[in-house]
C-alpha cells in the first residue's frame, strides 16, 4: 500500500506504530497531496477493488481532507489525505507526542490507554482523561508538543 502512495510521502500512523492497538484497531496511512484529483485518481484505481471500498471527502479543522477505506485480509485500511506536508498533519503530530507520553510515563500508563481503548475510548480521549485534559482532547493533545 505504501509503495503504491510513495508519491504522497504516506506515513503509517496511529495506534498500531506506538504499540497501542486492539483488536478492532485500523491501520491508518496519512499522505499529502497537492492535486485532490489525481490522489482521488489514484486511490480509486489502487484500492477500489478491494473489500467495502468506499471514498469521500470532509473538511476537518477547516482543511479539505479526502478519506479512503477498505478491507484487505480482515484488516481496515483507513488513507487520510490533505494537502498538508504529513510530518505537519495532526494524525502524525498526535501519534509523535502520544509516543513520547508512553515512554516517560511507562507500561503501566500504555496498559491503562489500552484498557481505555477496550473500553470503547478513541486514543486521543484515552490520553486526556489520564492527563487530566480538559476541552477539546485532539486540541489539547497538541499543548505537549512545547512541553
Amino acid at each position: 500500500i505504501l509503495d503504491k502512495l510513495r508519491q504522497f510521502d504516506p506515513i503509517l500512523v496511529g495506534t498500531i506504530p506506538i504499540n497501542i492497538d486492539i483488536e478492532s484497531s485500523d491501520i491508518d496511512i496519512i499522505c499529502c497531496y497537492n492535486d485532490k484529483i489525481k490522489f482521488t485518481e489514484i486511490l480509486k484505481y489502487n484500492f477500489k477493488h478491494n473489500k467495502d471500498f468506499k471514498i469521500y471527502e470532509q473538511k476537518i479543522q477547516k482543511q479539505n481532507s479526502i478519506i479512503a477505506s477498505f478491507i484487505i485480509d480482515d484488516f481496515e485500511i483507513e488513507i487520510f489525505g490533505q494537502n498538508i506536508p504529513t510530518r505537519q498533519q495532526n494524525a502524525y503530530r498526535h501519534m509523535i507526542i502520544e509516543n513520547k507520553l508512553l515512554n516517560e510515563r511507562g507500561e503501566t500508563f500504555r496498559q491503562k490507554i489500552i484498557e481505555l481503548k477496550k473500553q470503547g475510548y478513541k486514543t486521543e480521549p484515552a490520553f486526556a482523561i489520564l492527563l487530566g485534559l480538559k476541552g477539546n482532547a485532539y486540541s489539547e493533545l497538541l499543548t505537549y508538543e512545547t512541553k
